[in-house]
């Protein structure tokens, strides 16, 4: 039986997941979860290591790379916090 995406839509999250900034010297990211099962977070902590290993929040590739992780995250159903030691100015 196949889930259709407003389905997918109201399903409760899978779990939370923190990406904390480190600092300038690599790694730069520490991603933890705070809760949910255990394989899905690890997971997902995977994917978002590969992306943003290398990346501080200064390099221009970062934005991309965060949109990728936060799409990610919605797939999975994770809530995801971002603490990059500064509050974030609203765009738009």
């Amino acid at each position: 039986m196949a889930v259709n995406s407003d389905e997918l839509q109201n399903l409760p999250p899978q779990g939370h997941v923190r990406i904390t900034y480190l600092g300038p010297s690599a790694p730069h990211w520490e991603i933890t979860g705070v809760i949910g099962e255990g394989r899905v977070v690890d997971q997902f902590r995977q994917r978002a290591q590969a992306r943003l290993q290398l990346l501080p929040p200064h390099d221009p590739q970062f934005r991309r790379n965060r949109e990728r992780v936060n799409r990610d995250a919605e797939r999975e159903r994770l809530v995801l916090e971002w603490d990059l030691g500064y509050t974030e100015e609203e765009e738009g």
